[in-house]
């Protein structure tokens, strides 16, 4: 049972703590496998990438999705499981790459789109915590996440984990040199995010009912996670938007007091969100951000001078920490969510 006085003996404060050791391991187990991938895309490198995933694995895929496109060079879609799994409809997958994303590789639904692709003709990638699973076997290739035993509910260090083998298989399928070093350097950089104090976030989510949470590019997908986390561990409304999406209609929500925590990496897209911050701040918003800079209020401090692909990695490592403490600022247990199980096995 956890201690619910003290937040480092959560088990989600533990396995968060144990993500930088994860993503080493990765890079001593998974160097071949990621070898391997790039060889065989070398000469005729998919036309498509689709994945497949729910909850925290998808909000992996949407990091996938930034991550590919602008390395790659290949449109990256999410595909619908239900297609696959209720509808059942035929589609030309040939020279697809399918990514399945699951811990537990074992969810129904996901079983289902991941044949249906394979009888269409794709590719199938499964990146699965647990090596043994249903969709492992039925892979044409398996990316191991080698997260170990996650007992709390909330996912951490397996999203970690997730994100991270993104990294390693596109830098090696890429051959981009810069990402390469970034994926090396990624442990160390995850234990200096644990080392980051986030406690300036508590106070004013600790007794808000819903809040934006914002990102754009590469930090969008860490945004969705985000605000899963706290819905699922501090019963808090958020809404994960990009920094594009929310100028439009979603702004008029924004009243004074309102929060919003935002998510920024040093890339293209960073001029956006600090025109979006002045437009927050103008509207009395209480912005909570994450970016490079010298310490200043509403600024939540970040590792400086990582890769834009990596950052938002160390982010979400960061906020685990903080989420952690907010949910026993507001009275639960991030531990036992209510109405919430380690695996949803979706239909």
């Amino acid at each position: 049972m956890s201690d619910i006085n003290d937040p480092t003996m959560t088990l989600m404060y533990k396995e968060t703590c144990e993500a930088p050791s994860v993503v080493a391991l990765q890079k001593e187990k998974s160097d071949v496998v990621c070898a391997e991938l790039a060889a065989r895309f070398l000469n005729r490198p998919p036309r498509l990438v689709a994945t497949c995933a729910r909850g925290s694995s998808d909000h992996a895929a949407t990091y996938a999705k930034y991550l590919m496109e602008i390395h790659l060079g290949v449109p990256v879609m999410s595909a619908a499981p239900s297609v696959g799994s209720i509808y059942g409809r035929p589609m030309n997958l040939k020279d697809c790459l399918f990514v399945v994303i699951s811990q537990s590789g074992k969810s129904p639904d996901l079983l289902a789109s991941a044949q249906w692709a394979q009888d269409n003709g794709a590719f199938i990638l499964a990146l699965v915590n647990q090596e043994d699973s249903p969709a492992a076997k039925m892979a044409d290739a398996v990316l191991p996440l080698l997260a170990g035993p996650e007992k709390s509910v909330a996912a951490t260090k397996s999203y970690i984990a997730s994100l991270s083998a993104l990294l390693h298989m596109t830098a090696a399928v890429s051959g981009d040199m810069a990402l390469g070093r970034a994926f090396n350097e990624l442990p160390a950089d995850l234990e200096k995010a644990l080392a980051l104090s986030w406690d300036e976030a508590v106070e004013p989510l600790a007794d808000a009912e819903n809040l934006f949470v914002v990102g754009r590019g590469l930090s969008y997908g860490v945004a969705l996670e985000a605000a899963l986390k706290l819905k699922e561990t501090s019963s808090l409304h958020g809404e994960g938007i990009s920094g594009a999406e929310i100028m439009h209609g979603p702004l008029a929500l924004v009243r004074r007091r309102s929060r919003v925590l935002a998510f920024s990496q040093q890339d293209e897209t960073r001029p956006g969100l600090l025109e979006l911050a002045e437009v927050l701040r103008s509207k009395g918003a209480k912005l909570l951000m994450a970016e490079e800079g010298a310490p200043a209020p509403g600024r939540l401090p970040v590792v400086p001078g990582m890769h834009p692909a990596t950052a938002p990695i160390a982010m979400i490592q960061s906020f685990y920490v903080m989420a952690n403490k907010l949910s026993l600022a507001r009275g639960l247990n991030p531990d036992s969510p209510p109405s919430l199980k380690k695996v949803t096995e979706t239909l």
